[in-house]
């Protein structure tokens, strides 16, 4: 598919072809999706929640009351998670909640997610994302009239120091190099926009599998 560039100051940068294989997929899986933003948004999690066992409540372990003879339940420790202050039962505890996801499954998840964009309508390409000065303001005001307000920005190999300056203070605008493409930052913003480079990089990314 062919796709137009412009520059950041709207004038026109050419023209580009995208790999139909990868931005040209007509029926999405969202299933695919789902599956990848769950292993991404699990592998995130701290698991540092945790409760207190009964070996960690600081309580005494004396019997309460005798065995018999009382009329009541029979009960050998305050620590036991029936009484106000004692320890919890089947609570979480300091763990991970990655799992694994087949690498090919997360490939083709990002393809859809780069095509779900294009198909959209909701996929720029830049020529370059470089400025002269880290000025939000003005970088604020140049995406405003391309009408990028939520998006994310592929740089290329690396960001722009300035461009990654003045776009850090902006909501709703995120800045990532080739490396850091991924399904989950994709989606999440309404707009996609790729520097040339980006591309190139994208391209190359999925080249070994083809490949192979």
């Amino acid at each position: 598919m062919k796709l137009d560039v412009i520059k950041l100051d709207g004038g026109k940068g050419g023209s580009i072809e995208l790999p139909d294989d990868i931005f040209g997929i007509e029926e999405i899986r969202a299933d695919i999706l789902q599956r990848v933003v769950t292993w991404q948004l699990a592998k995130r999690r701290a698991g540092t929640h945790k409760i207190q066992v009964r070996n960690e409540v600081s309580r005494t372990g004396k019997k309460m009351y005798k065995q018999k003879g009382t009329g009541g339940a029979r009960h050998g420790s305050r620590r036991a998670a029936q009484f106000v202050g004692g320890a919890k039962a089947h609570g979480p505890v300091v763990r991970s909640h990655a799992f694994d996801l087949p690498k090919k499954v997360r490939a083709l998840a990002l393809r859809h997610a780069l095509s779900s964009k294009a198909k959209d309508g909701s996929l720029i390409v830049v020529d370059t994302v470089a400025v002269k000065e880290a000025k939000t303001a003005a970088l604020r005001e140049q995406l405003g009239k391309l009408g990028v307000t939520n998006a994310l920005v592929i740089a290329g190999a690396e960001v722009d120091k300035n461009f990654g300056l003045a776009a850090r203070n902006i909501p709703n605008v995120d800045v990532l190099p080739n490396a850091g493409l991924n399904v989950y930052d994709v989606l999440r913003r309404r707009t996609l926009v790729l520097t040339k480079d980006a591309v190139d990089g994208i391209r190359a990314r999925f080249q070994p599998e083809e490949a192979a």
